[in-house]
């Protein structure tokens, strides 16, 4: 028999959908509500198609940026008139017009930051926190979130700082003065949504869904200098489970979690930076939004969609559903990074037994594309959001064109960096060693002056080398050549050593702590089998390109040889430092950044305590400061120094690098012969680059 609604209990409804505090006992069983969690992670202040570093428009109009998924956020909203939008967090920092805004020119309290007056004028429901709203400390976090946040000498401006319109959450950090955790660590949402009643006929009924937010245990190593004695982090899972169950006991009838952390399916730890796999094994989750790793789950729905990462394709099948979107049992979504997808969880709910049941196996999630429709057509940007932001954009352009003061007469770039080419790194290690070097010799510290006869050598990763897509590659004066050299500009630093809230600093090692430093770093690689005649790509994910360290000392005096025929852990050959096997007693200082030197990569033995000097100066200025004292750069003297290379190896099959395409004369200009060829494109828009390992 077909429920017929009365006019008595169309009445109860009503008064319900007006007070949605109010139980709902008179909701027919079966009644339906379709429930769309749209979600946006790891935007790092990416509002256009625009790079800021290479001063021009990135693909096409609408191929990154929350301009575009704004366009993606309309229509998903235009597919169901019950919509949640939340932000899964760092949100504020990276790209050159976070740091003007943050560093250049610090917005006054009257002010609100670029991304929030988007986001606010997008309408967003919630958010949450990343590792890298730390980045500019906490008094910035308490004024552009317009929040007192409970810690001993952290004050907010007086009066009302421009914010966010939607409440900001944080489940796992708490204040060490107050006891108290800085930000809410969740928000009831009170919502009133379009049901289906059993006979078909739509009705407005309340609902309350509960949102929390989750941050990487970690922040307390990567951001020291601006939480170490102020606050506490408190592992995901344990947090989870206190403020689930008392979102439930006050009502919350779904709950939504915002980690920013990736799927990780190694054994549960407090200090674990990817738990969100974890997450969903706490009672009371019923959505979790992921993040951190800027990587694309469930697998791409749009035809011929980017293949899902190889470290989520070797998740455990019977845990991770990488097509349905599901991690034990528990829909779960990653939209990338920088705008360039939204997740969207269409959660079914039932009204069974006087209570709202999320049916978890009657959800859908997909990770939207910007060109979902057939896999090439990407959305037109919201022309209003773009006008919205457009001083903010001019002003960071104009500020981005300002002379450093020093030429070269070399391109310097990533494409190859995972080949050997150090035309970008070269100069950042250099910039490191000079400033550690310069510390011993003219420190009155009596511990730093027993330290200057130890080698300084340095290392520094590719932080621009694919892992956010085929256009996202260091590439700074790209037609410099000795008889046309290139201005550098205020953005060229950036280009090269993108993270601007890194500090220096400086460890002291063994020659058994730099084997493994280099072993850790040659992770990066897939293990070549060279009797194989299938393709095998030499570096299957980019997700982590941040951690392949490169090392170098001056006059490349340290060299090393990668094997990528052997298993993780025994690749790393024929170290020598002035051409002597490096002896495992042997005493280094390595100049280096915080994240690394406190553990940040999970480096065997480098966890803080090898430590011997932490600088108040960022990486990102010691480059720029080393540049301007250079009266030029030339090819020879700081981008040619490549300390590593790989054992020559003949392989059955093809060997294929991934890069940006239309490339291959960069690596024949910087001399790599074993990159012989340029071949067809990928899903994801990489050009396959042939590699010759016998070269």
């Amino acid at each position: 028999m077909r429920f017929s609604a009365t006019p008595l209990v169309l009445a109860t409804f009503a008064l319900l959908a007006a007070c949605s505090s109010v139980p709902n006992p008179n909701v027919p069983e079966g009644t339906t509500l379709e429930l769309a969690v749209l979600s946006t992670t790891d935007l790092h202040q990416n509002l256009l198609s625009y790079d800021y570093y290479r001063l021009a428009g990135v693909g096409g109009s609408g191929t990154l940026g929350l301009a575009a998924t704004a366009s993606l956020i309309k229509a998903a909203r235009a597919e169901n008139p019950n919509t949640l939008l939340v932000d899964n967090g760092d949100a504020t920092q990276g790209s050159l017009l976070g740091d003007f805004q943050a560093l250049d020119q610090p917005i006054p309290c009257s002010a609100t930051l670029a991304i929030y007056r988007a986001m606010n004028w997008l309408g967003y429901d919630a958010a949450g926190l990343g590792n890298h709203e730390f980045n500019y400390g906490l008094p910035f976090l308490s004024q552009t979130l317009n929040t007192d946040l409970g810690v001993a000498g952290v004050a907010k401006p007086a009066g009302n700082c421009g914010a966010p319109n939607h409440p900001v959450v944080n489940s796992n950090v708490t204040s060490i003065s107050s006891g108290n955790p800085i930000l809410p660590p969740y928000v009831l949402l009170h919502r009133n949504y379009v049901a289906k009643l059993p006979n078909g006929d739509s009705y407005t009924l309340p609902l309350k869904v509960a949102v929390l937010g989750f941050v990487p245990p970690q922040v307390l190593d990567w951001d020291a200098k601006n939480l170490a004695g102020k606050v506490a982090v408190t592992g995901v899972v344990e947090s989870a489970q206190k403020y689930v169950a008392e979102a439930r006991a006050k009502g919350a009838d779904v709950v939504v979690a915002l980690s920013h952390g990736g799927l990780d399916a190694s054994p549960y730890s407090p200090k674990m930076e990817n738990a969100s796999l974890h997450l969903t094994t706490v009672a009371g989750v019923d959505a979790l939004v992921a993040g951190h790793s800027h990587l694309i789950f469930p697998a791409a729905k749009e035809p011929n969609g980017p293949k899902l990462d190889a470290s989520l394709a070797a998740l455990p099948a019977g845990t991770v559903d990488s097509d349905k979107g599901l991690v034990n049992g528990v829909p779960t979504v990653m939209a990338q990074s920088w705008g360039r997808r939204l997740g969207i969880i269409k959660l079914t709910l039932v009204w069974q037994g006087g209570k709202w049941m999320v049916q978890k196996g009657s959800s859908s999630v997909e990770s939207r594309g910007l060109a979902y429709t057939d896999g090439k057509t990407f959305v037109t940007p919201d022309a209003g959001m773009a006008r919205l932001v457009d001083a903010e954009h001019q002003a960071t352009i104009a500020y981005a064109k300002q002379p450093l003061g020093v030429n070269t007469d070399f391109a310097m770039s990533a494409y190859f960096a995972l080949v050997g080419d150090v035309s970008a790194i070269q100069i950042v290690n250099q910039a490191q060693i000079d400033y550690v070097k310069n510390l011993l010799a003219t420190t009155t510290d009596t511990t730093l002056k027993s330290y200057a006869g130890i080698p300084v050598i340095s290392c520094s990763a590719p932080f621009k080398a694919g892992r956010n897509g085929a256009g996202d590659f260091t590439d700074v004066a790209p037609t410099a050549s000795s008889a046309s050299p290139v201005a550098l500009q205020v953005r060229t630093p950036g280009d090269l050593y993108l993270y601007g809230n890194n500090n220096l600093q400086a460890v002291k090692i063994k020659g058994s702590d730099l084997k493994a430093w280099l072993e850790t770093s040659a992770k990066q690689f897939a293990q070549i089998d060279p009797t194989s005649t299938a393709v095998q790509d030499l570096v299957p994910s980019y997700s982590t390109i941040f951690n392949f360290d490169v090392f170098y000392a001056e006059g490349n005096a340290l060299t090393y040889q990668v094997d990528v025929t052997q298993p993780v852990g025994a690749r790393i050959v024929n170290l020598r430092y002035q051409g002597q096997p490096v002896a495992d007693s042997a005493d280094f200082i390595v100049a280096t950044n915080d994240y690394r030197a406190s553990g940040g990569g999970g480096f065997p033995g480098i966890d803080g305590s090898k430590t011997i000097y932490k600088s108040l100066d960022a990486n990102q200025a010691v480059v720029a400061a080393y540049l301007r004292k250079q009266t030029g750069l030339t090819r020879a003297a700081n981008g040619s120094g490549r300390a590593w290379s790989f054992v020559k190896t003949t392989t059955a099959g093809p060997v294929v690098l991934r890069s940006a395409p239309g490339k291959l004369a960069v690596a024949q200009s910087v001399g790599l012969p074993q990159v012989t060829a340029e071949g067809s494109l990928d899903a994801s828009g990489y050009a396959r680059y042939s590699i010759d390992l016998s070269k």
